[in-house]
C-alpha cells in the first residue's frame, strides 16, 4: 500500500499473490479478511459496504418478517417454492416452473427467490416524526407511489425520503417491527448443466436495485405449509450463521445453530478441512 491509501501490488511470502496460483484454503482466509474489513467499516462507520444477500442485518430482518407472517401470508408468497417441491413427494402435483431441458438432472438444481424488504415507518418508534412529516409534504401513504412518479409530487415524496432517511440515521430506536416484505420475486431456477456450466432461467426484477435477502433451496422433503415456512425461518438462521462463519467471527449465540443455510457456504464446509460440517443438523458436538 502506498502511501496515498491505493494498494498497488500485492506481496506476502505466506502466499501466492495471485487467487488462482493458491490453495482452496488460502483464498478462503482472504475471503474472510475481505469480509470482516466490510462488516467493521459498515458497523463502525455505517458505509454500505456489505453486500445485501451476505449482509446479517438484513438477512435477520427476513427471517424475522417470515416470522411474523399469518400462514396464509406465507402461502401467498412462498406458496409456488413449496408446491415445486412438493411436486417430487407426489406427482399429482402441478410444477409452477418446469424443469430446464438443459438441467444435468432434475434435482442438481436450486429454486430461487429474491426478498426486497420495505419499512412501514408508522408501525416504528418514528410514528410521531414520521405523520409529521407527511403533514408538511401533504403525502398519503396509504397510496405511495411505486416507482413511476407520474401523477404524484414527485418532488414532495423525495423530500419526504430524504428527512426521514435522516431520522432513520439519527435514531437509535427498534425498527424492526416496521420491516416487512415489500415485494418478493418470482420463483425461479439456478441449474447446472452436463458440462457443469451455471445458468438461471429467466425472472425480472421486481424493483431496481438489489434485493436484501436470497432463499435458494435444493430437493428437499417440502412437508406441510408450516413445517416449511419453519424450515426457512431455520434456513434464514443458519445463512445469519453462515455470514459470521465465512468473516472468521464466531455467531452470536442465538445463531450458534446446525443445518442449511445458503449453497456456497455449504459447499465450503464439505470441501475445505478447516470448517466442520455446519450444514449437517445431525452433526454432534460442534455448538
Amino acid at each position: 500500500m502506498e502511501f496515498d491509501g491505493n494498494i498497488t501490488y500485492h506481496q506476502c511470502d505466506s502466499y501466492a499473490d495471485k487467487p488462482a496460483d493458491r490453495a482452496p484454503e488460502e483464498n478462503e482466509h482472504n475471503s474472510q479478511a475481505r469480509r470482516f474489513a466490510q462488516y467493521v467499516v459498515y458497523t463502525e462507520r455505517g458505509y454500505p459496504t456489505v453486500p445485501p444477500t451476505i449482509h446479517p442485518e438484513r438477512i435477520d430482518a427476513t427471517r424475522l418478517a417470515i416470522a411474523s407472517m399469518s400462514l396464509e401470508s406465507f402461502g401467498s408468497v412462498f406458496g409456488d417454492i413449496h408446491q415445486q417441491l412438493a411436486s417430487y413427494q407426489d406427482g399429482s402435483v402441478e410444477r409452477p416452473l418446469e424443469i430446464p431441458a438443459g438441467a444435468m438432472s432434475d434435482e442438481a438444481l436450486l429454486y430461487r427467490k429474491d426478498v426486497y424488504l420495505g419499512l412501514d415507518e408508522i408501525a416504528t418508534p418514528l410514528e410521531s416524526p414520521a405523520r409529521r412529516l407527511t403533514e408538511r409534504y401533504d403525502i398519503d401513504l396509504n397510496a405511495p407511489p411505486t416507482g413511476d412518479l407520474s401523477g404524484y409530487d414527485a418532488e414532495s415524496w423525495r423530500a419526504y425520503a430524504d428527512d426521514l432517511e435522516s431520522l432513520l440515521e439519527e435514531t437509535d430506536g427498534e425498527l424492526s417491527k416496521g420491516v416487512s416484505l415489500e415485494v418478493v420475486s418470482p420463483l425461479y431456477i439456478a441449474y447446472l448443466d452436463a458440462n457443469g456450466d451455471e445458468h438461471f432461467t429467466s425472472v425480472s426484477d421486481p424493483l431496481e436495485r438489489e434485493a436484501d435477502t436470497l432463499i435458494e433451496l435444493p430437493v428437499l422433503e417440502a412437508r406441510s405449509l408450516a413445517e416449511f415456512r419453519a424450515f426457512v425461518v431455520h434456513t434464514l438462521t443458519c445463512q445469519i450463521r453462515d455470514c459470521f462463519v465465512r468473516m472468521g467471527v464466531e455467531p452470536p449465540e442465538a445463531f450458534r445453530v446446525l443445518g442449511y443455510g445458503d449453497f456456497e457456504s455449504a459447499e465450503q464446509y464439505i470441501t475445505l478441512e478447516q470448517f466442520p460440517r455446519y450444514y449437517d443438523p445431525g452433526e454432534t458436538g460442534l455448538l
